[in-house]
């Protein structure tokens, strides 16, 4: 059972039945931690949701990947900018201001974690998966603004979550796909590419996400 407390398993509300007794299998016969839902719809989502609590010995941890809110998961939900287009706004305070809008969302539905603000910089342009989910190029800008998302969600009391730690912003490769390779010296790479995630640290953000990465 401790074993267990550490996965968290995908989970979805627009699959079939099979899939729910699937979920509800882990939870009864192994006592899993958490979920993290993905693709479905808020109120299928949220009765599925009491359900699985209801069943759970332990009450369980629920995430979701809501970079630019629920809908980067769920349909009927509101879309909020992708972070680069954030990156682009002279008013952090407003994106605090989502981030607990954000936050508020999640936790209509049962969610206590949301894997958010992504925390890379982004110094490749021939990136295939970071790119616009970057706050922008400059360090010091993505670490204002992933700070401002991180506190909005925490303020409500969700757990934010820096990615992809310790930075996936310069990598030619998608990581779902293969495994990239950072090819900076260490003093090059705490420069830039570190820096975000040090601000957020400092202002006790509640997680970090470890990047499938190799740095030589």
């Amino acid at each position: 059972e401790r074993i267990a407390q550490l996965f968290m398993v995908a989970a979805y509300s627009n699959k079939d039945l099979k899939h729910v007794k699937e979920i509800k299998e882990l939870i009864t016969n192994y006592k899993i931690g958490g979920l993290i839902w993905m693709q479905g719809g808020p109120v299928r989502q949220g009765k599925l949701a009491n359900y699985y609590q209801s069943i759970s010995k332990t009450p369980m941890l629920f995430s979701i990947d809501g970079e630019w809110g629920l809908s980067m998961r769920l349909d009927s939900t509101v879309r909020y900018p992708k972070q680069m287009t954030l990156g682009a706004i002279q008013n952090d305070s407003l994106i605090f201001e989502m981030g607990v809008q954000i936050a508020k969302e999640c936790k209509r539905i049962g969610l206590h974690i949301n894997f958010a603000p992504d925390a890379d910089v982004n110094n490749n342009p021939l990136n295939p998966v970071i790119g616009i989910r970057s706050f922008g190029e400059n360090k010091f800008n993505v670490a204002n603004k992933a700070v401002m998302y991180m506190k909005g969600l925490q303020a409500e009391g969700v757990m934010a979550n820096g990615k992809h730690f310790p930075g996936h912003g310069d990598t030619d490769v998608d990581s779902h796909h293969d495994l990239p390779l950072i090819r900076k010296s260490l003093s090059e790479f705490e420069q830039v590419d570190l820096v975000p995630f040090q601000v957020a640290v400092a202002a006790n953000i509640d997680s970090l996400m470890s990047a499938h990465i190799v740095f030589p």
